[in-house]
């Protein structure tokens, strides 16, 4: 499959993710409004009236195909719309979120991703021995454990046992930095935590797939070639046995995306990170349409471009690819 059909492809996704977008939020039973004004709170406007009149406000008495309409249209124009629960723009409210959530699924997948590389060719090349069977037991073990346990454990450990590390936020609040690395050291501090719990979440999945990959390399008929030139050790191992591993592994590498996406929901309300993970989850308590729609779109919108950026750099990696696309 050529770029271009690639490219298509990924726009008819878009479009699918858009449409589901739209639709999910309002299967959820109740809606924005009965969430916001709770009558059990000392907020609840019994006023059925300026119930209408909010309804009627933010678009929710218009029939269905009428703010899907809106809501494509303000998706392809930028516009997200005006949250319920906040009553600030949306786009404004992701525009303030999404930095700290690249940071930290940026740092996590890097780290994850350089330890699954060295780890997992190393155990491949000493396969069979009690360290290889020690790794493939923690990866395990890793790759099972929920990721809010293991930050519970941290947090608990690091923060409240120890006090190593600032329980909750991304930075300290009404602090004065004196220069920019004063404000990025206090940044660096509080994104260890939520980091490493990330970092050890996605690592046992990344170790295995390296390992496995790198494993029946081993096997394949150009490594004995080398091995029978008399190569050094080094350059087998990482010149060819992880080069060519790096395939599968970047293959996978945009899904591991969504996953760690997807940690991060649980990562960021654990320790009060003020990324969109946390977000979603406040927007979601609250049925607040707009924000999830932004939310959503948005995060979709990286991870579609994520899995793009790594179908091209597995063309690039790999000729063969490029041949069938050119065929195709």
């Amino acid at each position: 499959m050529g770029v271009g059909r690639r490219a298509f492809v990924y726009l008819l996704t878009f479009w699918v993710i858009l449409t589901l977008n739209f639709l999910l939020p309002r299967l959820l039973p109740g809606d924005p409004l009965a969430a916001l004004l709770d009558p059990s709170s000392s907020d609840y406007v019994y006023d059925p009236e300026v119930r209408a009149a909010l309804a009627a406000y933010y678009g929710l008495d218009r029939p269905l195909p009428e703010q899907y309409g809106r809501y494509l249209l303000g998706a392809l124009t930028g516009d997200l719309g005006r949250s319920i629960r906040l009553n600030r723009p949306v786009a404004e409210l992701v525009v303030g979120r999404l930095p700290w959530t690249l940071l930290l699924v940026g740092t996590a997948l890097l780290f994850s991703s350089a330890l699954a590389l060295l780890t997992g060719t190393e155990s491949a090349w000493r396969r069979g021995s009690w360290a290889d069977r020690g790794l493939v037991s923690a990866s395990i073990l890793l790759a099972n454990v929920p990721v809010y346990f293991v930050g519970m454990m941290l947090l608990l450990l690091f923060g409240a046992r120890l006090r190593w590390l600032p329980l909750a936020g991304g930075r300290t609040p009404f602090a004065r930095y004196p220069s920019a690395l004063a404000a990025a050291l206090d940044i660096g501090r509080h994104l260890i935590l939520p980091a490493l719990t990330l970092t050890l979440a996605m690592l046992g999945a990344k170790f295995l797939l390296v390992r496995n990959a790198t494993v029946n390399i081993l096997g394949e008929d150009f490594m004995l070639v080398a091995r029978a030139k008399g190569l050094p050790e080094g350059r087998l191992k990482w010149g060819h046995a992880l080069r060519n591993a790096l395939l599968p592994f970047v293959a996978h590498l945009a899904a591991h995306a969504g996953m760690a996406v997807t940690g991060a929901v649980f990562i960021e309300t654990l320790f009060s990170y003020p990324g969109m993970g946390r977000l979603i989850f406040e927007s979601v308590t609250a049925r607040d349409y707009p924000v999830i729609q932004g939310a959503f779109l948005v995060v979709s919108a990286v991870v579609l471009t994520a899995n793009f950026l790594a179908d091209l750099i597995s063309l690039r990696l790999d000729p063969r690819l490029r041949e069938g696309g050119a065929v195709g």
